[in-house]
């Protein structure tokens, strides 16, 4: 009885299989000596990627990285480049199908420059401490890393479940991953520069 064999391609010919789209993706991603940095990939395909990023590694350095649309992905930084690093991506087939979707409809997004997709700048706040209040009424203290018109990255020992509905300032907000030192959310409805500290960081 004769079994059908899977071709495994070599790294190199794996990665060729793949066209790179540019997209203009947020995240945040670890270096092995956990250090936590901000981001933003400039090109992408499902098997490697490229991001300006503040603190770069060495060749050959596993980074674990939470890109907003995208998600977990983890590979190894494979060449430094201007102000950050390109660096492979480790997935399995269903998952690399699934990035493929994504990303040609964040390249698609793109191209039409739909307003409502568009992703910002982040900014550290001058008043880096907001209330956040959660969906049983618990208030904490917490303290703002970065954030954007479309959302914020906040320190914290609590972690609120993916998917909470939350409230940080006067903003209403929902938790879209885990940080290492407390968690992501995103506004459910983008802010305005004129307005974004003082609602946010509403006492």
């Amino acid at each position: 009885m004769a079994f059908a064999q899977r071709k495994i391609y070599p790294a190199t010919e794996e990665r060729r299989r793949f066209q790179r789209v540019k997209v203009h993706l947020l995240g945040r991603y670890m270096l092995p000596d956990r250090r936590e940095f901000p981001c933003q990939v400039i090109n992408m395909s499902p098997g490697g990627l490229a991001m300006l990023a503040p603190g770069i590694g060495n060749v050959g350095d596993r980074v674990i990285a939470y890109l907003d649309h995208i998600g977990r992905v983890e590979g190894k930084i494979t060449r430094i480049i201007d102000n950050g690093f390109a660096m492979t991506v480790n997935a399995t087939p269903r998952k690399r199908d699934k990035m493929a979707a994504q990303l040609t409809w964040l390249a698609n997004r793109d191209i039409l420059n739909l307003p409502e997709d568009r992703r910002h700048d982040r900014i550290v706040p001058r008043n880096p401490t907001a209330h956040v209040v959660l969906v049983n009424g618990t208030d904490m203290l917490c303290r703002i890393i970065d954030m954007s018109l479309s959302g914020a990255a906040v320190s914290s020992t609590v972690r609120p479940a993916i998917g909470s509905k939350i409230t940080i300032g006067r903003v209403q907000a929902q938790v879209v991953r885990h940080l290492e030192e407390g968690f992501a959310l995103e506004f459910a409805f983008p802010q305005t520069p004129d307005t974004l500290e003082n609602n946010v960081t509403a006492r």
